[in-house]
């Protein structure tokens, strides 16, 4: 376990991370891609930034579904069924990040990185083809919580608890599929999920090894800042900017990782 010593610019560094995160995280997802590299570029190793970056962002995605309570309200019996796929494979995740050797991290997150980058630049796309199916589908049919559904949501569960960069472009494009809701509202089911992801793969990560607690809250104060601003005013920013964002310090991060 590699923690650094915090000096000023590292805490400053941590905090805007995670308001830079937290703030992406409430409308688009894949905060982590700015999160992780920042926690692995001011000195912890790869396994601490993971956990550091878990449990310090999802207060973050909590903040965002308090800001999107307007959009979330009456879908209570939804959201639980759908929050137990998470929370089943959250905590699936967060013990495969234990049970595989640091080496295997270590050489898989540069590429989830880049998977993260693809599935954000790719989204609009996704979405677009999604709506043209839904369009063509029998109303009674969408926004049910099926069995495949379920799974589905498990399984991004997985990856979450796992690592998670783009874990939020999964869930959207997921609910965007099979629930015959606004984009609006799949956006804010998809940071109460998050929340329960990273609520789960947090309490995982306590019992396994020790926490910078610190840096944890550090990382919390930005990201529920960001949480709460992305929510307010996230919907006036061009997504096209923000994709573009995410994809540059993507890239970015993910040649880092690699060459470290």
């Amino acid at each position: 376990m590699t923690v650094p010593d915090l000096t000023i610019g590292r805490a400053i560094a941590i905090v805007a991370a995670g308001g830079a995160a937290g703030f992406m995280n409430s409308i688009v997802g894949s905060g982590t891609l700015i999160s992780f590299p920042t926690l692995v570029g001011v000195g912890f190793d790869k396994i601490t930034a993971n956990v550091t970056n878990n449990i310090g962002l999802f207060p973050g995605s909590a903040s965002a579904s308090w800001g999107f309570r307007q959009e979330l309200r009456g879908h209570a019996r939804r959201l639980l069924v759908l929050a137990s796929a998470s929370a089943i494979g959250a905590l699936i995740g967060a013990l495969l990040l234990f049970r595989l050797s640091a080496g295997t991290f270590k050489v898989v997150v540069p590429f989830l990185v880049l998977v993260g980058v693809v599935l954000v630049l790719i989204q609009p796309f996704v979405m677009t083809r999604l709506r043209e199916r839904r369009a063509g589908t029998d109303a009674s049919q969408i926004g049910r919580i099926t069995p495949a559904l379920w799974l589905a949501v498990c399984a991004a569960g997985v990856y979450g608890g796992y690592f998670g960069a783009a874990q939020g472009v999964i869930l959207i494009g997921i609910m965007g599929l099979t629930l015959d809701e606004p984009l609006v509202r799949v956006n804010a089911f998809k940071n109460v999920l998050s929340t329960v992801v990273g609520l789960v793969a947090g309490l995982v990560f306590l019992t396994k090894t020790s926490v910078p607690w610190t840096s944890v809250a550090l990382l919390s104060m930005g990201s529920i800042s960001g949480g709460l601003i992305g929510a307010r005013i996230g919907r006036r920013i061009a997504p096209q900017v923000l994709r573009g964002i995410v994809a540059t310090v993507g890239v970015v991060a993910a040649v880092r990782l690699l060459i470290q």
